[in-house]
């Protein structure tokens, strides 16, 4: 809430005014005025990780929404969003940039895990807010060690505890392989999977790793087949998922296959994989499927599809990174709606951590977002789903995606 003070008047003008009501005070940290709140991101515009590229691009187009509509609070939102490569180094050098230079209010929706994890004690001990980030990752929610980051999406070691629950009920003799990236990301997925197996690990036959700068992940593929586990668990960025989806096929190797949520996009990754090979790939989802046809008539999904083709017309309808960054900047834009005139950023945290049951256009139907002071985890349902040749169906109930 506003801070309230009240009007000091002379004897003279109290007559003529009489005992005037309270006036709230305007309070800002660098980055806020009257007119504009000034925001900063990272984002991999070059290297490995390009392809997540349009999540930047749909915040950038729905701050333009935003300020179309008379901004914030009647302040424009001015997102500075610079390419960092997915480069650890790069990152830190241009976080600093956004922070010391351009004097940024606080950081919003910048992806990558090594990445944001490169910045996070920096960002913290300047006490800027290093919100709703593009990763997973289970370090984001610490509030008590660092409690200026906070995550939007759900925790990967939950997802990957999910994908465990269903092995065991569904699958028989399960026997797993697995591809991770090799940073946080991967480990973070591997963790929550052998986690929820618990004293049944052992069914984890072959685990191996790649590095974002690797060229390819066959020879991984091929190891990895050669178990002839009927499980595949492939927890990679976009490039790496379409080959190793590829070559699974290639290899006629014919394994369950569950792909993380940010890889699971029909036109960045099933489709070039191939129709045939990716048909029946199982992953997790928190947004709509922008490519069910069951949403037509959906007012949330008609609002999406006009708001793309009027503010990211290059955008594509069928990729869901495009749903989550449209997600992503409505829950900076409730933060700072919350925050009224007091655009501090100890308030920006104190508001990010009092979200109540908010509903951001696009999240599945039973999916809201909470948070606490205590709870840096905004969401902790996920729905699987699955792959069928032309568009990801859910199936089941909505699922616990809660770290304990």
């Amino acid at each position: 809430m506003p801070t309230i003070i009240r009007m000091a008047v002379s004897a003279a003008a109290a007559l003529t005014i009489g005992a005037g009501p309270a006036t709230a005070q305007k309070k800002y940290d660098p980055g806020a005025s009257d007119s504009e709140i000034k925001l900063g991101q990272t984002m991999p515009y070059s290297g490995p990780l390009s392809g997540f590229i349009t999540l930047a691009k749909a915040e950038l187009a729905y701050f333009a929404m935003v300020n179309d509509q008379g901004g914030v609070n009647g302040r424009k939102v001015n997102l500075i969003s610079l390419d960092d490569g997915y480069s650890p180094p790069k990152t830190v050098e241009q976080t600093r940039r956004l922070v010391e230079v351009d004097q940024v209010l606080a950081i919003s929706g910048s992806l990558g895990t090594p990445t944001n994890a490169a910045v996070q004690k920096y960002l913290n001990a300047r006490k800027v807010p290093q919100l709703f980030l593009a990763s997973g990752a289970s370090r984001w929610n610490d509030p008590k060690n660092f409690p200026y980051t906070m995550t939007l999406t759900p925790i990967y070691t939950a997802e990957a505890a999910i994908y465990a629950a269903y092995v065991l009920k569904e699958v028989k003799d399960p026997k797993v392989a697995v591809l991770y990236q090799n940073d946080d990301f991967g480990k973070d997925f591997l963790k929550g999977f052998k986690d929820r197996l618990g004293d049944k690990a052992g069914i984890v036959v072959r685990e191996v790793s790649y590095e974002v700068t690797d060229a390819t992940v066959d020879s991984q593929i091929i190891d990895l087949a050669s178990t002839k586990a009927n499980v595949f668990l492939n927890v990679s960025s976009p490039k790496f998922a379409v080959q190793a989806i590829r070559k699974v096929h290639e290899l006629g190797w014919k394994p369950l296959q569950f792909i993380d949520n940010p890889a699971a996009s029909i036109g960045v990754v099933m489709r070039p994989a191939g129709i045939e090979a990716s048909t029946g790939i199982v992953s997790a989802a928190f947004v709509k499927d922008p490519t069910d046809p069951k949403l037509k008539d959906d007012p949330e999904f008609q609002a999406w599809v006009a708001w793309m083709k009027k503010y990211y017309p290059a955008g594509s309808l069928e990729d869901p990174q495009n749903v989550v960054g449209y997600v992503q900047a409505q829950a900076m834009v409730q933060v700072l709606k919350q925050c009224g005139d007091t655009l501090t950023r100890d308030n920006v945290m104190k508001q990010a951590a009092n979200l109540r049951q908010f509903h951001p256009a696009m999240l599945l139907k039973g999916i809201n977002m909470d948070t606490s002071p205590t709870d840096y985890q905004p969401m902790e349902e996920m729905l699987l789903q699955r792959f069928n040749g032309t568009r990801f169906e859910v199936f089941g109930e909505l699922l616990s995606a809660r770290v304990r």
